[in-house]
């Protein structure tokens, strides 16, 4: 079997654990990488013995499968040129910053038949804690993402660079559509807020989220109430407290999952384009989901999706 060869856009920090995660894996060639960039491009490349491409199109025409790793409001302009030229695609959270624009990465990937999928990964945590296959829904879900100032996808509020993990965890274990949103947000470095507290409902389920990149410490945290108890996570840590009678994982961070998050949302991607895994962790119209939540947060805080 021919390996599939893979490209990434992109060479800042999550680009290169992307080709990284292509050039271990024996079923992949790492082809290249275009990033506007050419130094970052040209060191990226040459790690793995690849090529830095001056443009995307020249990459495009050489790969089967890319992932877009490039600033957030840059995603589906790389995306979509990958999708019609008929490239499967992994893109890194958010799907894209436009809910039209979304939705059209989803149409164009049901089109061509393609396999499309986000970097969600925060989902593989909870898989590997066993928190997707409970038999009671929380009544209630605190979190808090928050951490300092680095400027890293400034080009965008901090609801669609750190809150869209915790939206789409919210979505994928309640369920249901929100049927309630407000928000209240502060900005300090552009338009686009810096911090957010969300309030959401969701049937019969609370949620508030709290999510800063002007925080003087990072915390990433989560509590989930329970008919019969409650969960208590520390991501950083990689821990939890659970008073509930889920028969949870307490060495979650030891599975390959729950170790490598990344590399599993890259591994399954690759899994569902060969056709020997049933789906991406993530898919394209999950993502959309969460985008237009993401969206629908910014719009309730008052302050714009980007800076």
């Amino acid at each position: 079997m021919s390996k599939l060869k893979a490209g990434v856009v992109g060479a800042g920090a999550f680009g290169r654990i992307h080709a990284r995660k292509y050039a271990e894996d024996a079923r992949v060639q790492f082809v290249g990488v275009f990033d506007p960039d050419d130094e970052r491009a040209g060191q990226l490349a040459d790690t793995h013995g690849a090529k830095a491409f001056n443009t995307l199109d020249a990459l495009l025409a050489e790969i089967d499968i890319i992932t877009i790793a490039s600033p957030p409001s840059l995603h589906a302009g790389a995306a979509l040129p990958a999708l019609k030229a008929g490239k499967h695609a992994l893109i890194e959270k958010p799907l894209a910053t436009d809910a039209k624009d979304g939705a059209e990465l989803v149409r164009a990937a049901a089109e061509k038949k393609l396999i499309l999928a986000c970097g969600h990964q925060e989902r593989l945590v909870f898989e590997a804690m066993g928190l997707l296959d409970t038999p009671e829904k929380p009544s209630l879900i605190e979190s808090v993402r928050e951490g300092p100032w680095t400027g890293r996808s400034a080009d965008v509020s901090v609801t669609l660079d750190l809150t869209v993990h915790d939206l789409d965890l919210a979505l994928k274990i309640l369920g249901v559509k929100a049927d309630r949103v407000e928000a209240k947000a502060r900005a300090e470095h552009g338009k686009a807020a810096d911090e957010i507290e969300a309030r959401i409902s969701f049937d019969d389920t609370q949620t508030v989220f709290t999510s800063s990149r002007i925080a003087p410490e990072r915390r990433r945290t989560m509590r989930a109430v329970y008919p019969s108890g409650e969960v208590r996570i520390d991501f950083l840590a990689r821990t939890f407290d659970n008073t509930t009678n889920f028969p949870l994982n307490a060495a979650f961070a030891e599975t390959r999952i729950g170790s490598d998050p990344l590399g599993a949302n890259v591994a399954a991607f690759i899994d569902a384009v060969l056709g020997v895994g049933p789906r991406p962790v993530v898919t394209g119209e999950e993502a959309l989901a969460v985008l237009e939540l993401a969206l629908a947060v910014d719009q309730a805080s008052g302050f714009p999706s980007h800076s």
